[in-house]
């Protein structure tokens, strides 16, 4: 399923109900909110009253529920609810979750509930012990809807990772937000459907999150690295000299040198449309980038396995640049799917070369993220 990821800026959008644009381009740089008020108050409350139950009835198809029992609409009346859709390797949606597990301890004695619903990107994501495991990783404690096969996110016509829809206690959808920050507009709804559901004492006050690590918010005055996939379907600025060879072993070899944002193969690899595996030892993945942060999307090739790897910055040892998954020397193993945090620079954010060395064959890479 391709669908959108989307980082904060500062563009909105109003209508009513969600634009079904289909699982098509991936839309950067944006954070939408939709307020579905714009008709007449009897339009209106028809409206939100249908599309809410549709979409609230389609967490009855869930494939599994963590954290909890199955939730119903029906058991969900008079409850004030928050939809989140996430993905556990979208760094995205990770740097909302703070809110997110605030919200839901601060106000859940006085009616709402948070509700992940899970939806993956990659086919790896669909595996329920990976799922279980990232929702423990990642402290996730309330209730999750495994939507394996994408039928809430087509319930609630959803096109966005992250994605917050706000249901009030008739089961109406009366707000939706796509995307990171506006963090105190949407406590603010949360905070007014539940006084109109006569929630007592309801506090005027915002949470404070103190996010660490992959939660942390992104350094965007120093980001100008975007999101890039390695298969050969999304892939852009591939710069090695042979270009793209597709679904079958090739030698690659790196360019000389990298402009920004560009990145190469070395070694013998095979480049599928998701993204690439390496088949003998010494592969390397070389990356120009301007971001503190790199992450990368990846796992071993086969379960039960791992792979190790070297990580080196302008060609040396990230030393105190070093991410939560490599050491100063830039040594880290790779056993499990999902992201890896790599560089986390803690100085001056240039442009700089980023090179990922495997000193074993068994890994596949998916997709670079910064932040």
């Amino acid at each position: 399923m391709k669908k959108n990821h989307l980082l904060a800026s500062s563009i909105s959008i109003v209508a009513l109900g969600l634009p079904n644009t289909g699982f098509g381009t991936e839309a950067k740089g944006q954070q939408m909110s939709s307020n579905v008020s714009q008709a007449s108050p009897l339009h209106n409350s028809i409206f939100r009253w249908i599309a809410g139950q549709s979409a609230l009835e389609s967490l009855g198809r869930a494939d599994v529920w963590l954290n909890s029992p199955p939730l119903t609409a029906s058991a969900l009346r008079g409850k004030v609810v928050l939809v989140s859709f996430w993905t556990y390797t979208c760094i995205n949606w990770m740097r909302v979750q703070p809110y997110l597990r605030a919200w839901a301890e601060k106000y859940k004695t006085q009616g709402l509930i948070v509700i992940g619903v899970h939806s993956p990107e990659f086919r790896f994501e669909k595996n329920i012990d990976n799922v279980r495991r990232e929702v423990k990783a990642l402290g996730v404690d309330y209730p999750v809807a495994v939507d394996s096969e994408g039928v809430i996110w087509s319930g609630f016509k959803n096109n966005f990772w992250p994605a917050f829809y706000f249901i009030d206690a008739q089961g109406r959808i009366r707000d939706q937000h796509f995307g990171e920050g506006s963090y105190e507009k949407s406590e603010m709804i949360v905070q007014r459907l539940l006084a109109e559901a006569g929630a007592e004492r309801v506090s005027s006050d915002m949470v404070s999150v103190d996010a660490q690590g992959l939660e942390a918010a992104a350094d965007k005055a120093n980001l100008k690295s975007p999101e890039n996939y390695l298969g050969y379907t999304r892939t852009q600025r591939f710069a090695s000299p042979s270009g793209v060879i597709r679904n079958i072993p090739h030698l690659y070899e790196a360019p000389a040198q990298l402009h920004l944002n560009e990145w190469a193969l070395s070694g013998d690899w095979l480049m599928g449309s998701d993204g690439v595996s390496v088949k003998e030892a010494d592969g390397r993945i070389t990356y120009r980038f301007h971001a503190r942060d790199l992450h990368l999307v990846m796992g071993p090739a086969s379960p039960r396995t791992s792979v190790k790897f070297r990580v080196l910055i302008d060609g040396q040892p990230p030393g105190g640049s070093h991410g939560l998954d490599v050491d100063e020397q830039g040594n880290g193993t790779v056993s499990e799917q999902r992201l890896f945090q790599l560089i986390r620079q803690p100085g001056p954010v240039t442009d700089r070369s980023f090179q990922i060395i495997f000193l074993e064959p068994g890994a596949e890479v998916f997709c670079f993220t910064f932040g």
